[in-house]
């Protein structure tokens, strides 16, 4: 099965500590994976960023919420306790509990912004979000930054295929010296050059001593795909210049027929399509600046231990 809403893991989360015990989260991790019968596939899954696995953020925020509503306390780092509002919540014989619930106590609202000198509507408009979304917030802000990279991706390829041939040079060459080879930005020009058919060609260093090289391709295509007969000109091409390894970008995409072709071969061969290669220029900060830069603060849970 997927992996529950945050919400889902609030009520077995209490229901977990309704011994009055203190317990640790990664008890918690354990019990209500093997409760929700996730597969191995479901505990793997990460958030978009990749930081942290999903099931085991969204316990930790349903953790938080009870916090929060004073239904659980911490005792110490990493740690979770039932309060006696907690097990009178528990005694109501709930079939769940969610953040609407949850609004029901005063530390809650002030948690959320409600009744702090905000009016009706807005009120009423910030209750409506959190009951709306099935993601922690942390998901949100992980999702709206995917979301901002995706549009980001599209705009890039668009300049792109808008640009001149001579500018598509450039711009491979820059980012092949931001991703370490090629050597020096004019060692690398030297090495790369038009090949004539809206792409760009040539052999560099894989390193700055040049103890390995490869051979590049590119294509500025805006709708044909590069198919097999494409990878295996290319692969021909790797042959007559004793070269074993070898880079295809194009701004468009590649065939399954292409993709097989090129691993289906002895040599190394990395197919790089126009979503790959905007992904790296926004990696490698090329053709892009950084707009705002948001730091998200947590406890530093080491300082209060020095105490």
């Amino acid at each position: 099965m997927a992996v529950p809403k945050f919400n889902e893991f609030m009520l077995p989360l209490l229901k977990l500590a309704s011994d009055q015990q203190t317990h640790f989260m990664h008890e918690a991790y354990e019990k209500l994976a093997d409760e929700f019968h996730l597969t191995q596939e479901d505990r793997n899954e990460k958030l978009p960023s990749g930081r942290q696995y999903t099931f085991e953020n969204r316990i930790g925020w349903a953790r938080g919420y009870l916090k929060k509503a004073k239904l659980l306390i911490s005792e110490e780092r990493g740690t979770f306790k039932i309060t006696q509002r907690g097990l009178e919540v528990l005694k109501e014989g709930l079939s769940e509990i969610n953040s609407k619930y949850l609004r029901k106590f005063k530390e809650f609202q002030e948690f959320q912004g409600i009744n702090k000198g905000l009016n009706h509507k807005s009120e009423k408009a910030t209750s409506d979000q959190i009951e709306e979304s099935d993601k922690t917030p942390e998901e949100n802000i992980d999702e709206n930054y995917r979301l901002l990279n995706e549009n980001l991706k599209n705009e890039l390829l668009d300049k792109i295929l808008q640009a001149t041939p001579n500018f598509f040079e450039k711009l491979v060459i820059d980012l092949l010296v931001k991703m370490g080879y090629g050597g020096s930005r004019s060692e690398a020009g030297r090495a790369v050059g038009k090949s004539g058919d809206q792409g760009i060609d040539g052999i560099i260093n894989e390193d700055k001593l040049g103890l390995d090289v490869i051979y590049l391709q590119a294509k500025r295509w805006t709708d044909n795909k590069v198919g097999s007969k494409d990878i295996r000109d290319f692969l021909g091409s790797l042959d007559i210049r004793k070269a074993s390894k070898g880079v295809f970008i194009t701004t468009s995409s590649f065939t399954k027929d292409a993709i097989e072709a090129a691993s289906g071969t002895t040599r190394k061969v990395i197919l790089i399509d126009g979503i790959k290669l905007t992904s790296y220029m926004i990696e490698h900060g090329l053709a892009v600046s950084t707009e705002e830069v948001y730091k998200l603060k947590k406890i530093d849970n080491d300082y209060f231990e020095d105490e």
